[in-house]
């Protein structure tokens, strides 16, 4: 069984086989005194990516929202809408 080498890919704990991704493991975004809560702007409506750059530096880091947010976003681009009011994690990178 291989696994993915990227640590910060959603893909990370879903083993590989015979060069298949298998049954997707998610990756647990646990919450933190340190998360900010923020509000959507405007330019980053739909852009999760956009967020993720300015946060982590990385636009790849897009899906830790939908993640750490289950109840507010279940499509990770279509339910990141402006306004919306989200946790953003703070230890995503110390995993």
């Amino acid at each position: 069984m291989a696994s993915n080498s990227k640590t910060t890919s959603q893909y990370y704990l879903t083993p590989i086989t015979n060069f298949y991704l298998d049954l997707w493991v998610p990756i647990n975004v646990p919450a933190s005194d340190y998360d900010l809560q923020i509000n959507i702007p405007a330019s980053m409506n739909q852009r999760p990516d956009l967020l993720s750059q300015q946060q982590y530096g990385t636009p790849g880091l897009w899906w830790v929202f939908a993640v750490r947010n289950p109840d507010l976003i279940n499509d990770p681009i279509e339910d990141f809408v402006a306004g919306l009011q989200i946790y953003v994690p703070s230890n995503i990178l110390k995993q």
